[in-house]
């Protein structure tokens, strides 16, 4: 056969889609989902019997309690695979104060060592707060040295600060965010991509694909912004293009966790929440 005829047999031939299938991504919910009546072990219980897999749990320095979270999650099968610290917002790191400095800095050595405790391998981490009292260029100043003082426990501990996107008006464009990941040159600080905070001003598939293998891990909430009044909504009832998502995660190659952060509810609730994740990462949303 001539080259120019299978070359134009080829151009005939029915284009082939990209092989569908679910995505290999673990799901997990933040604690505060559940419901707060309930002791550690029902509660975890209570994220395995809706379809959990994973839990995300906040710094916890009461080493007995800290305990019978181990215990609940140890008892449920539920692995605990990260810490969300807790100090970052009244203490952040960007602060000129040194005091409020060290309280964060505090913080966040309870949350690594909660981390190591419990078996997570990661952190989340907001990097810092730009406001009226902190400059930007301070904000990425001042956040870089002082990450930079944990990176030898992280090390140590084997834990990564996964840095989040939040409305803390820093790291506004995910070139920025990833070089910002990237100036640490450790592979202990990775990103901490929330799906639904980017809504406000960017796209998330585009946040994905520039961030690629930065990403440790996943927040999922969906967000609707509605004549600039921005809102919080129900998985796959915003504005999040979720085919979008699931395309932009098959392409990177995402294969860790993704955590759901919403409002608390009532086992049927929680039911629903995971079936609609299911969709996400099937990619039929």
């Amino acid at each position: 056969m001539e080259r120019r005829s299978f070359l134009a047999g080829l151009a005939a031939l029915p284009a082939v889609a990209p092989a569908a299938g679910r995505l290999p991504i673990k799901k997990a919910l933040y604690i505060s989902m559940l419901p707060r009546d309930l002791s550690y072990a029902d509660r975890f219980k209570m994220a395995r019997d809706t379809g959990f897999e994973e839990m995300e749990v906040g710094t916890t320095p009461d080493q007995k309690e800290a305990e019978e979270i181990r215990k609940a999650a140890q008892a449920a099968g539920v692995r605990i695979h990260s810490v969300m610290n807790q100090a970052h917002w009244k203490f952040p790191l960007s602060s000129a104060d040194p005091s409020v400095v060290a309280e964060s800095i505090k913080g966040m050595e309870a949350s690594l060592r909660n981390a190591r405790f419990w078996g997570a391998d990661t952190v989340l981490l907001v990097p810092a707060v730009v406001n009226p009292e902190t400059s930007y260029r301070d904000a990425l100043t001042r956040s870089r040295e002082n990450i930079r003082k944990l990176l030898p426990l992280a090390q140590e501990l084997k834990v990564v600060i996964a840095l989040e996107n939040v409305s803390n008006k820093f790291l506004l464009s995910p070139v920025e965010f990833a070089d910002y990941v990237d100036g640490f040159r450790s592979p202990w600080v990775r990103a901490y991509f929330d799906v639904g905070n980017i809504i406000p001003y960017g796209f998330p598939q585009d946040w994905i694909r520039t961030l690629g293998s930065r990403i440790a891990k996943l927040h999922l909430k969906d967000c609707s912004v509605r004549k600039n009044q921005i809102s919080y909504v129900a998985l796959r009832e915003g504005d999040v293009n979720w085919r979008a998502v699931y395309e932009a995660l098959a392409e990177t190659g995402f294969s860790g966790t993704a955590t759901c952060e919403l409002a608390a509810g009532d086992e049927a609730y929680l039911r629903d929440v995971s079936q609609r994740v299911d969709m996400i990462l099937a990619g039929t949303a």
